[in-house]
């Protein structure tokens, strides 16, 4: 990520009713213009699942905004429902994506220092927050999940603020490229073995790749994409 990306919007959340049902959720992010950041994310932020959401691999998540033209331009119907905060994410910029940020890049933001920790599994509370059937599994299979930060220093962030990239320990593996071994790829047992033992990747994908070399099994992603009845 060059000087250049800029952050153009911070957003925090509260946590509240997602739909019709019993179903409570934060991802309803609120512009923000700046924050304080400790090693659980943005103080002003809340999460409903703090079992799925949040901690400190995933203190902060970052959406692009040029992926919102795209899921516009696939589902025309649902177009007003792509803007800027609708996956919920903390961190808003034009100009970087997944294709090009890599595990474990380190970048100073504000007063803070960001590393990359994983991407993001997308869950079935993204059907119901664009009202659309298999949302979360249209999010996994277009690699378009955006991804978390670990926080290496505490600080202030605000609008406004350069991301200058640090350290980039991994350059070989792209967002993209862990995503595609973890969601189609699925059995490279050679790639799989490379993840298990990426060290700047977070805990729990670390250990779904070593699940996997073990067991020869893919795990069931069901109770993750699928709204419940």
């Amino acid at each position: 990520m060059s000087a250049g990306i800029v952050l153009r919007e911070l957003r925090a959340g509260i946590v509240a009713p997602l739909g019709s049902g019993e179903a409570r959720s934060a991802i309803d992010k609120q512009p923000v213009h700046d924050g304080y950041v400790d090693v659980n994310g943005l103080q002003a932020d809340r999460q409903a699942d703090t079992r799925h959401h949040g901690g400190p691999d995933k203190a902060l998540h970052h959406y692009a905004l040029e992926h919102y033209a795209r899921w516009r331009a696939l589902l025309p119907e649902r177009a007003v429902r792509f803007v800027a905060g609708g996956f919920g994410e903390n961190l808003v910029t034009r100009g970087v994506t997944e294709d090009v940020v890599c595990v474990g890049d380190v970048y100073r933001l504000g007063g803070t220092v960001l590393q990359v920790s994983q991407g993001r599994q997308p869950c079935w509370k993204l059907e119901t927050r664009f009202d659309v059937p298999g949302m979360a599994n249209r999010v996994q299979d277009s690699g378009l999940t955006g991804w978390y930060y670990r926080v290496l220093q505490p600080g202030t962030i605000a609008v406004g603020d350069c991301f200058e990239l640090h350290d980039r320990p991994h350059p070989e593996w792209t967002l993209a490229r862990l995503q595609h071994v973890l969601y189609h790829d699925c059995m490279n047992r050679t790639l799989l073995a490379t993840i298990a033992d990426l060290a700047a990747l977070s805990e729990g994908w670390r250990l779904l790749a070593a699940r996997r070399l073990e067991s020869g099994v893919v795990e069931d992603w069901s109770r993750r994409l699928t709204l419940p009845p």
